[in-house]
């Protein structure tokens, strides 16, 4: 699934919501250009009330098994403003480098710990997970902010 976005200055990103939406993720990702959910996703009603905010790409995750879940790719790429994004659900299972292609940001999910970091030019961002909890990580999405240089990745904390 591609989706190309001309003027975008916001993409919300979320993953891991295990078929639990949480109304502070809906707050949290309102006023998105862009929605991305990195696997995971757990009932097709997550994507409908993600579409309700915004444009959306999902992929599927490895709970992501029932017949409605074999629309949803293994990948995806996004170009939202300037920015090409490539989306999986485990980092562990890229299989090539990014920085020798025309992706700028890689959006994984799986982990469920909130993290970025960026490698040869390359943003790689996980924004957690926003459905149960695991352990004792946090509960986040996050937002990406496009509209100026250096781009901004804002994590949200969904349960204080």
């Amino acid at each position: 699934m591609n989706l190309a976005l001309k003027v975008v200055g916001s993409v919300g990103l979320i993953s891991d919501t295990h078929g639990l939406m949480r109304q502070e993720a809906l707050v949290a990702l309102r006023g998105s250009d862009l929605i991305i959910h990195a696997g995971d996703v757990g009932t097709p009603q997550i994507l409908e009330q993600l579409q309700a905010l915004a444009p959306v790409v999902a992929i599927r995750g490895n709970v992501d098994k029932d017949n409605w879940a074999c629309r949803l790719p293994s990948t995806a790429v996004a170009e939202a403003g300037s920015a090409v994004i490539y989306v999986l659900h485990d980092l562990a299972k890229l299989d090539f480098d990014p920085a020798s292609t025309r992706f700028n940001v890689i959006v994984s999910g799986h982990s469920h710990k909130p993290s970025h970091i960026e490698r040869d030019g390359v943003l790689y961002v996980n924004p957690g997970s926003a459905g149960p909890r695991r352990f004792r990580l946090p509960i986040t999405v996050a937002r990406l902010d496009l509209r100026s240089l250096p781009w901004r990745i804002e994590f949200k904390n969904l349960l204080a």
